[in-house]
Parts: C-alpha cells; structure tokens; sequence
C-alpha cells in the first residue's frame, strides 16, 4: 500500500525565519527593488574575484622572483621560475581582459546591457 505524501504549508514571512538573508532576502523591502540589488551584489563578486585573482597574482609572482632569486645558476629551477612568473602575467591579463571580451561580445551581438544582469534577463524575457 502507497501512501500519499502530506503537503504542509511552509510560511516564507520574515517573522518565521524563512524571509531570506540580508539584502537579497528584500527583508523589509520593495521587490522592485530585486533587480537593483541583483546587479550590486553580482558587481560585489566580480569585484570580489578580481581582487582574489590580483593576490593571487602577487603570491605567484613573488614566489617565483623568489624562485629565480634562489636558483644558484641552475637552468632548470630558473626556466620554471621564469615560466611561474609567465604564467602569472598571462593568468592576470585574462582576468583583466575578460571583462572587455564581454563587453565587446555583447555589443557584437547586439545586447550592450550584457554587464547589466538584471536588466538583460528583463529584456530577453520581454
């Protein structure tokens, strides 16, 4: 015998707990507002990973002029220095790059909101 599952009524207030977290959570707010805070906190990340991506960028760097520093005249430890510090360059130039390839993707295409989130989704869905 199979029996049916019992549907229970969750309540979403913020009074139980389940309003959401912070901002996105528009506790206490407008829910026009949603598109707004979308692109800030969107804006927040990328920002977020960039500096991520600029420390990075400095540990590997130093690491290898470190590297290269400490080699003693051995060619095999300075190539791989020379490569770390290369690759470090390459990694932080894509990072920077990225966000011009977007936008330039998204004016070819016809869409110069591609860095607007909120406002593209709005505009394909309309």
């Amino acid at each position: 015998m199979i029996e049916k599952p019992i549907a229970v009524d969750i309540p979403l207030s913020p009074d139980s707990g389940f309003g959401g977290w912070g901002k996105l959570g528009l506790e206490g707010g407008n829910a026009g507002e949603a598109p707004s805070i979308f692109n800030q906190f969107i804006s927040a990340v990328i920002g977020l990973l960039t500096i991520v991506a600029a420390l990075w960028f400095i540990f590997v760097f130093i690491s290898g002029a470190i590297s290269m520093i400490s080699s003693g005249g051995d060619k095999g430890a300075l190539e791989s220095a020379r490569k770390r510090i290369f690759n470090a360059l390459i990694g932080l130039a894509v990072v920077v790059a990225s966000i011009f390839v977007i936008r330039l993707v998204g004016k070819i295409l016809g869409f110069d909101i591609i860095l607007n989130p909120a406002e593209f989704v709005q505009n394909v869905w309309q």
